[in-house]
């Protein structure tokens, strides 16, 4: 498939991407949150820069992944980027994944433009220990629609609100979003298990990508054997080319096992592309899945590698303000309070087919393992190893430029909490002990290690 790329994203290279601070050899190593790998970018688009160290080879490629990543896919027949839908979420990648941050949670009940989605399933066990799809709707709402076809259902939010008071006498206010969804082209069977999942950001993912399994695996303790109150497991997922459980290292609670597959499934689910990856429509059985269909795969193999490769060497940004006293004092209360045990800081890449990336040193404050974060965050919806309470631990690199990318982010899975400090107090379960350190913490010191966090 060819592919065609705008100029301006060539010129790119020698103009708009230019760093914003000149690298120094006084800052401290865990500012080069990436490496080698890592930018320096502040701005509105600090989540779009390729790889500081990445060949002319990979990087003429990754413009080419750039234009691919943009492209808005049409129905069939087309020349180009046909074969979407016929039912879809959006129609490309960035619709979702705003600038490559964060999406968009829905402003009013049907909201066009949000990257929330829903999981469904129905309980039960499914092939390879995975989810068992809802008849009729699969294992994903699309609420958008080819003409001739019908959206699946509309996604409704109401809110319930409750007060957290910190030990100082303030308090606040959060509040949690219910999903349901409102008029199904078909009925909904009884028990129909939903998950609400916003858009996360996609930068960073070829370091992921990157980490030893073993190295991963090293850090589970899924019987607290050691007492410290954190119990973190696999997710043991289907990894489709392998035809084997692998460690899951992608997606809200980890279900896809490498990069490739998670690009592959995205495109699938969210926008309808078959691939060799998944070379069956999504909706394939349901009467609304006539419309707009195309022999053969949708998306070809080059094109679902162009999609892995764009987020695998999207860089991520230098951590800031490392000499700031309250970002120092914050990142000495961020490990007192166990923040450390799940968002572990510091791994070094092995090898990896993309060479930037391999044998870096990273500072992405995740484990990759799941947690189980407590009733408050749970969506009650198993997915293989994966319980209703379960979520991996996301990475935290960049979170402090969250809002400046996109100002209408939000945190956590359904993008609940409007503030950082609002995600933590939302943490349960594992993290309980966590989260009344913080709440029971003087205002100076909550003040300091959100200052931390922001630095990231």
């Amino acid at each position: 498939m060819k592919i065609i790329i705008p100029v301006c994203l060539i010129i790119c290279v020698s103009a708009s991407c230019k760093k914003d601070q000149i690298i120094t050899p006084e800052l401290p190593e865990r500012v080069f949150a990436g490496g080698e790998t890592t930018i320096f970018s502040t701005g509105p688009d600090a989540f779009t820069f390729p790889l500081e160290n990445i060949s002319q080879t990979d990087l003429n490629t990754h413009f080419l992944a750039d234009g691919a990543f943009a492209q808005h896919f049409v129905s069939a027949p087309a020349t180009q980027f046909g074969g979407l839908g016929p039912l879809f979420n959006q129609n490309s990648c960035e619709s979702c994944h705003i600038r490559n941050g964060r999406g968009i949670v829905p402003a009013f009940d049907g909201d066009p433009n949000s990257g929330l989605l829903l999981r469904l399933s129905i309980p039960g066990v499914g092939e390879h220990g995975g989810i068992v799809a809802v008849p009729g709707f699969g294992g994903q709402l699309q609420n958008k629609a080819l003409f001739g076809a019908s959206q699946e259902g509309k996604i409704t939010r109401t809110e319930q609100t409750q007060l957290i008071e910190y030990l100082d006498g303030t308090s606040l206010s959060l509040s949690l979003p219910v999903y349901t969804i409102s008029d199904p082209y078909i009925p909904l069977p009884a028990g129909v298990l939903i998950s609400p999942r916003n858009a996360p950001p996609v930068f960073g993912l070829g370091l992921l990508d990157a980490i030893r399994t073993e190295d991963i695996l090293a850090l589970a303790d899924e019987n607290d054997l050691d007492g410290d109150g954190i119990s973190g497991k696999p997710n043991m997922v289907w990894d489709v080319l392998a035809q084997s459980k692998e460690v899951g290292r992608f997606g809200w609670k980890a279900e896809q096992p490498n990069a490739r597959q998670q690009a592959a499934d995205a495109a699938h689910n969210d926008m309808g592309l078959t691939s060799y990856y998944f070379p069956e429509e999504h909706c394939a059985g349901q009467d609304n899945c006539q419309e707009g269909l195309q022999a053969g795969l949708d998306v070809d193999e080059d094109m679902s590698t162009l999609f892995a490769f764009y987020f695998q060497t999207l860089a991520v940004p230098a951590q800031r303000d490392a000499n700031n006293p309250d970002v120092i004092l914050g990142s000495t209360l961020f490990v007192d309070a166990q923040c450390s045990s799940c968002h572990t800081p510091r791994f070094i890449t092995g090898s990896h087919p993309i060479s930037s990336l391999s044998n870096q040193t990273i500072y992405p404050y995740t484990d990759l393992l799941l947690h189980d974060m407590g009733p408050g965050l749970a969506d009650n919806r198993a997915v293989y190893s994966a319980s209703g309470q379960e979520w991996r631990t996301p990475p935290l690199w960049g979170l402090g430029l969250t809002k400046v990318v996109n100002p209408k982010a939000t945190f956590l899975h359904d993008g609940r909490a409007q503030t950082l400090e609002e995600a933590i107090l939302w943490h349960g379960g594992e993290a309980e002990s966590s989260r009344e350190k913080f709440r029971t913490m003087p205002k100076s010191e909550r003040n300091a290690l959100l200052a931390f966090l922001e630095g990231l």
